[in-house]
């Protein structure tokens, strides 16, 4: 049993990317909690599997909607038909991203805009879209997924890394704005997370023992590691935290 947060019982959290990985993992722990969830995903079979595993488990039932957030327009429809149907967004969290590996001889004009649209764009417009209501509510909570990979420069994703970045700026600036509101805008950055997509891909286990000599904490991190973070973020427990990267990475940086 995770701790709970009596206060995200039936409250209203939008998720980007929630699919599959840590995102998963976020909607998972978000309705163990009893809220009212939201995820969007281009990824079918993983979501109805996750949806799947989750009514298993008895928690509540979250709600997908198929979307790839290259198309902005969509996921504003999106987020504003939830608002003016059921209500208030409590928390967005913006999850969605991808992390191929490419070196900059690799990266041309179109690669940059599909990159940075993946990355970064859309969590721009989905806060957007969620403002307004939050504002007339008094309250909210955006979450922002970075990464310690920019801290890092590991060089082997270098517009991955730019955006990541950027949505710390991202953040910070959303906090000052909208805090007069009683809006709360922070960024969580992960390490090294054994996801299902990054054992498949990267995570072999020479780079493994890379990461574990680095890090403080010797044993690999999990998609729940951050997942507890978000929760905490999104609960009224952390009211006072706005403006800030919170980072989840066993000590590597």
């Amino acid at each position: 049993m995770n701790t709970r947060y009596s206060d995200l019982k039936d409250k209203r959290i939008f998720i980007t990317g929630g699919g599959s990985g840590i995102g998963a993992s976020i909607v998972e722990h978000f309705c163990e909690q009893g809220s009212e969830v939201y995820f969007v995903d281009i990824n079918v079979k993983d979501s109805k599997k996750l949806i799947n595993a989750i009514n298993k488990k008895g928690f509540r039932a979250p709600t997908f909607i198929e979307c790839n957030l290259l198309n902005v327009q969509k996921l504003q429809k999106i987020i504003k038909k939830i608002i003016s149907t059921k209500g208030t967004i409590h928390s967005l969290v913006n999850n969605a991203a991808n992390d191929d590996r490419h070196n900059s001889k690799q990266v041309d004009e179109k690669y940059w805009e599909n990159r940075m649209a993946i990355n970064l764009k859309h969590y721009f417009f989905a806060s957007k879209a969620v403002i307004e209501s939050m504002i007339k509510n008094k309250n909210g909570s955006i979450v922002n997924l970075s990464s310690v990979s920019w801290m890092l420069g590991e060089g082997d994703k270098v517009v991955y890394e730019t955006a990541k970045s950027a949505v710390v700026g991202l953040t910070r600036s959303f906090a000052q704005e909208f805090g007069k509101y009683n809006i709360r805008t922070n960024s969580v950055m992960p390490g090294s997370i054994a996801t299902e997509r990054q054992i498949k891909h990267w995570l072999t286990p020479k780079y493994k023992k890379q990461i574990l000599d680095k890090q403080a904490l010797k044993r690999q991190l999990k998609p729940e590691d951050v997942a507890k973070l978000v929760l905490f973020l999104s609960s009224d427990q952390s009211s006072g935290c706005t403006k800030q990267s919170f980072v989840v990475d066993g000590g590597i940086t």
